[in-house]
């Protein structure tokens, strides 16, 4: 992304946001002003093994998505967008390693809808993206939708200034960050080391080099990449949650169906809500404590103009 495109996009997302904390609660401009996170539930029948349809997927992602704004709010007409799934694992979809498929389509979508010139979908997996880009269900799906599936090549990773408080520098992928607006769209999983994995932890998926040696100090590496990508707004898969045996999984009886997608402006409290979701205590979670000790947002996502939406 051009910087100057960075600045102006970052200037008009913060300008929004900042528009909507002042208006009064009772003004009737506030109340039909874009929530800050949305938590949409479907209430809708399911089918007889529950499991989340395409129709629920697709429904749930874009009455989150119009509750924060809707897509023109973050897509400018000829944006390049890149959309960020979690792919790293050699499952299919039922096994919650992933992002659902459904969602992700229906993500890029949106994008095009709204006016994006090309909208990419890619991550760096742990394991072989020719395994796990098919297995998921979200190669097929995303390009179906009209993206350009892109497979990571490790030659292509540059090093890059990231001034955090852990990470001075690190190899980045150039054409995801130089994108005009990267979404990020995790699943929300149990984790062995970092407890749980929800937006702060998939942009390990935008970084190349020995990620490994990010565990020495999670948190502050996961703040520190967070930051420098500014993430303007996430989705958050969380229509199957993997409770146990994270990142990996391959059992369902390690997999919950909750029906549910969030989206937000505020990273941190996007974090926080998955937290919960695994039964955990977000301040005990350290990716989350660090981000809000950070800056990066609030563990409390209620205290945010917060809507919640039964969908059918």
């Amino acid at each position: 992304m051009a910087e100057h495109t960075r600045r102006d996009f970052l200037k008009r997302t913060a300008m929004a946001g900042g528009a909507m904390a002042l208006a009064p609660l009772g003004n009737a401009a506030a109340q039909d002003a874009p929530a800050q996170m949305c938590i949409a539930r479907w209430k809708g029948p399911a089918d007889a093994q529950g499991d989340v349809t395409t129709t629920m997927a697709t429904k749930l992602t874009e009455q989150a998505v119009a509750a924060i704004g809707g897509m023109k709010r973050f897509v400018s007409q000829g944006d390049v967008v890149w959309v960020k799934p979690n792919i790293a694992w050699d499952r299919a979809p039922q096994f919650g390693a992933n992002t659902n498929p459904d969602l992700v389509a229906t993500l890029v979508r949106l994008c095009l809808e709204a006016g994006a010139k090309k909208v990419k979908v890619g991550d760096n997996p742990c394991n072989p993206a020719k395994k796990t880009y098919p297995n998921s269900g979200i190669e097929a799906a995303a390009k179906a939708a009209g993206a350009e599936v892109v497979y990571i090549d490790e030659k292509r990773f540059k090093d890059v200034a990231i001034k955090g408080q852990r990470l001075d520098k690190w190899l980045l992928y150039p054409e995801i960050i130089e994108s005009d607006l990267v979404i990020n769209c995790p699943i929300v999983k149990d984790h062995s080391i970092a407890r749980a994995t929800v937006c702060m932890k998939n942009y390990m998926g935008v970084a190349g080099g020995q990620r490994g040696l990010w565990h020495q100090n999670l948190a502050l590496c996961l703040c520190d990449i967070t930051a420098f990508m500014k993430p303007p707004m996430c989705v958050v898969d969380a229509t199957r949650v993997m409770t146990d045996n994270g990142p990996t999984g391959g059992n369902l009886s390690d997999v919950k169906q909750l029906n549910t997608v969030a989206a937000g402006t505020d990273v941190v409290a996007l974090e926080a809500f998955g937290a919960e979701l695994l039964g955990l205590d977000p301040a005990k979670v350290k990716s989350a404590a660090a981000g809000q000790a950070a800056g990066l947002g609030t563990m409390d996502y209620r205290s945010l103009a917060l809507k919640e939406l039964e969908v059918a």
